[in-house]
C-alpha cells in the first residue's frame, strides 16, 4: 500500500514534528514550575539529552510520545499499512536506544523516569508526584 500523501506533503509533515518543547513536555514542566521546582531542560551533559533534569538529585525525566517511542509496540506495529520496511526498524531502534540510554544513565548514578505522553495529559499531578517522591529521597 502506498502513502496517501505526496513525498513533499509527507516531508513537510515530518519536518513539523517537534523533538523538544512538545505539548507533553511543556505541560509537565509548567506543573513542576508552579510547584516551585527548578530544573534544566534538554540537558546535553549526560546521555540521551533528557527533557527535564534535576542535576543535584541526579534525576532525568523523559516525556515519550507513544508513536515515536513504540508504546505497545508488539500490538501497534501491525497497524502500519504502508512503508513498514522504514517504520518498523525506525521505531524498534528508538525503543532500543531508550533502553541503552536508561542503562547508561543508571550506570552513572542517575535515576531515570519516563512518562508516556497520554499519562502526562491525563494525569499530570500523578506524574509530578512520582517526580517529587524521587526528589524527596535525597533530602
Amino acid at each position: 500500500m502506498s502513502d496517501r500523501h505526496t513525498k513533499e506533503q509527507r516531508r513537510r509533515n515530518m519536518q513539523a514534528v517537534k523533538n523538544k518543547d512538545s505539548l507533553i513536555e511543556i505541560t509537565l514542566r509548567k506543573a513542576l514550575w508552579e510547584k516551585g521546582y527548578r530544573y534544566r531542560i534538554h540537558y546535553n551533559k549526560i546521555p540521551g539529552k533528557p527533557d527535564i533534569v534535576f542535576v543535584r538529585q541526579k534525576v532525568a525525566v523523559f516525556c515519550d510520545s507513544e508513536f515515536w517511542h513504540g508504546k505497545n509496540w508488539s500490538k501497534k506495529k501491525h497497524d502500519f499499512k504502508s512503508n513498514q520496511a522504514f517504520w518498523h526498524p525506525k521505531i524498534e531502534r528508538n525503543i532500543q536506544r531508550d533502553k541503552e540510554i536508561n542503562k547508561q544513565l543508571e550506570e552513572l548514578g542517575w535515576t531515570v523516569i519516563r512518562f508516556w505522553g497520554a499519562d502526562i495529559k491525563k494525569n499530570t499531578p500523578k506524574c509530578v508526584s512520582i517526580i517529587e517522591k524521587e526528589l524527596d529521597k535525597d533530602d
